[in-house]
């Protein structure tokens, strides 16, 4: 399945990369447990934090899909787009909150699990901005957008597709 997405900068029409297969058609229990676990995963969680690490995650990982999707969603929660572009630099920026700085850290570090796991400083920075349960359902959220961005690369989702 190919789809035709005007986003080339001279405006031709660029083709998507064609999906591999359909995840939620094939493995349809598997995928309505991940949609489960997705939703307790963000229980107590502020909704503009949330995106922003599924955003950051998925930039990590180059899920196309996701990115397009979960910053969709951060804008709906009334995040801007100067943030959302700047998340690829946000140690940069002033534009993050302690807590968000310390989300987005931890969640470089549960993604990138093999340059080093997750530091003690790192670890600690997010527990004295989250309190356990707050902690808990943010590594519930890292663990779960990186699942979905190993489904959506594996499979070439495309946002075209959306």
């Amino acid at each position: 399945m190919t789809t035709n997405v005007t986003t080339a900068t001279d405006g031709a029409p660029v083709p998507a990369p064609e999906q591999r297969l359909r995840m939620d058609k094939l493995a349809p229990a598997f995928y309505q447990a991940m949609v489960a676990v997705d939703r307790a995963s963000r229980e107590g969680l502020d909704p503009v934090l949330a995106e922003l690490v599924k955003v950051h995650a998925s930039m990590i990982n180059g899920c196309a899909f996701c990115i397009d999707m979960h910053a969709t969603d951060a804008r709906g929660h009334g995040e801007r787009e100067h943030r959302l572009l700047a998340l690829p630099a946000w140690r940069e920026t002033p534009f993050f909150t302690a807590r968000e700085r310390a989300a987005l850290a931890l969640t470089e570090s549960v993604t990138l699990l093999t340059r080093g796991h997750v530091p003690d400083a790192v670890y600690a920075e997010a527990a004295a901005q989250f309190d356990e349960t707050e902690l808990a359902q943010l590594i519930a959220l890292i663990t779960t957008i990186n699942a979905w961005n190993r489904i959506g690369v594996s499979t070439r989702m495309s946002p075209a597709a959306r």
